[in-house]
């Protein structure tokens, strides 16, 4: 028997992990209560030597376990038909997909409507949309210089009617004045809020590439106005194209790296919107955008964080951005939002993973830092959706890799999978139970190979 001293010590010595992990993150404001799992906790409570047969009524259900009970029912599991390995990969790829949408919310100017056409549900009881800054005078006349604009009067008018409106402000957006240009940006960005006959005119206006220059002004409420506008732009399926064309990736991709936390979030979700379309994937990837999207993973307040990570996934079904978000860094602020509670991330953090080991050298960077005994300790401690994708990215980390699944072992993995296989939803239980057959082979294996 080892006791508990002992087996924190040995974790202390041996898992990369919990080493690396703590000092990664810029902490979320002060208003989001954040809880992080004990580091390790994983390693005393399910270490494979460490299986005990009394320990009382405490602690979760694998604590419980004893080597017979894990024996049997690996047994029972051995029983069962083998899995199919070659069918798996692309039903998982789709529930990754459908459990991504459901647990994702992409913050924009425009109330929710970008989840909506990106299929990703806003479901964050504290997510709002983008605050607008106090207005400022501005020294232009008319129209341009109210210091108050009624959308809902504006939202009342038809697009026919706003089109000497519209040209005044695309007009304006080549005056010399940043004033006035600023101006013209902010009134743009409400027009293209929530109507999508407005964002039709203002994209058949000329807007797009007028306000193209102002991603790149020295004046941070210019430049977010801009930004906002072309997101809120965006949401019009043809203004998509007309972006695109106008280069404006590369000049997103520069607000992602110079803006204000408000102009990034915002150019994050405006690269999302694009990437709905499947060949800008590639573009956007080749411009430079997945590194200045894991630094906002890493240094962004806790929206900021939801937004690169949604901008993430959605690149990453493309296997070269794969590559580039693993040679970018990705892997380890994924591995250490994973147990991170209380901000909602720790999910799409686990989604992105999982994406992630689509390709070898995802699998080996999500191995070398911790992920194994991240994802273990949220089988162990983790709410029941975040055990499923736990479990699936383990499952994914060792359907063809002996080495991994020896890790998992070593992890002391067994326990709270066969726990799961047990206790856990449905979907979780089947994850479970598959990986616990694979386990069980490589188990066999090595029995048999020993002389």
């Amino acid at each position: 028997m080892v006791s508990l001293e002992n087996s924190h010590s040995h974790v202390s010595s041996t898992t990369h992990y919990s080493q690396t992990r703590p000092y990664y993150y810029t902490p979320p404001p002060s208003s989001a209560k954040v809880h992080r799992r004990s580091i390790g906790r994983s390693m005393r409570t399910i270490r494979s030597n460490l299986y005990q047969t009394d320990y009382g009524n405490s602690g979760p259900v694998y604590e419980n376990l004893t080597d017979s009970v894990v024996d049997f029912r690996l047994t029972e599991l051995a029983k069962k038909p083998p899995v199919d390995k070659s069918s798996s990969s692309d039903v998982e790829f789709l529930e990754l997909s459908q459990t991504f949408s459901d647990f994702s919310a992409c913050s924009s100017d425009i109330s929710g409507e970008l989840e909506r056409l990106a299929y990703i549900p806003n479901s964050d009881p504290n997510w709002s949309s983008v605050s607008e800054p106090e207005p400022e005078l501005e020294p232009c006349v008319g129209f341009l210089q109210r210091e108050t604009f009624s959308t809902e009067i504006m939202e009342s008018i038809e697009p026919e009617d706003l089109q000497p409106t519209v040209k005044l402000c695309v007009d304006s957006l080549q005056s010399s004045s940043v004033a006035v240009k600023r101006s013209a940006a902010e009134k743009l960005r409400f027009l293209a809020k929530n109507r999508a006959d407005n964002r039709a005119l203002i994209g058949e206006s000329g807007a797009i590439p007028a306000l193209l220059p102002l991603l790149r002004c020295s004046d941070p409420r210019t430049q977010e106005h801009a930004v906002t506008a072309l997101l809120n732009l965006s949401l019009h399926e043809p203004n998509k194209t007309l972006i695109t064309n106008s280069g404006a990736i590369k000049s997103l991709i520069y607000v992602l790296k110079t803006g204000t936390e408000t102009s990034k979030q915002n150019a994050a979700c405006g690269l999302l919107s694009l990437a709905l379309i499947d060949e800008n994937k590639l573009s956007i990837g080749a411009c430079g955008a997945i590194a200045p999207l894991v630094a906002l993973l890493i240094n962004g307040t806790n929206r900021g964080k939801k937004d690169a990570l949604t901008t993430l996934y959605k690149l990453c079904t493309v296997r070269l951005n794969k590559e580039r978000a693993v040679s970018a860094g990705a892997v380890k602020p994924l591995v250490g939002l994973v147990c991170e509670e209380g901000t909602g991330l720790a999910e799409k953090a686990m989604v992105v993973l999982s994406s992630l080991t689509g390709i070898e050298m995802g699998q080996e960077s999500i191995v070398e830092e911790g992920g194994i005994a991240a994802l273990v300790e949220v089988i162990e401690d983790g709410s029941d959706k975040g055990k499923e994708f736990a479990v699936m990215t383990l499952l994914q980390l060792c359907a063809d890799s002996v080495r991994n699944r020896g890790l998992l072992v070593r992890e002391g993995g067994i326990p709270p999978l066969v726990a799961l296989s047990q206790t856990g939803t449905a979907k979780a239980k089947h994850k479970a139970e598959t990986l616990l057959t694979y386990l069980r082979e490589s188990r066999q294996e090595a029995s048999t190979s020993t002389p």
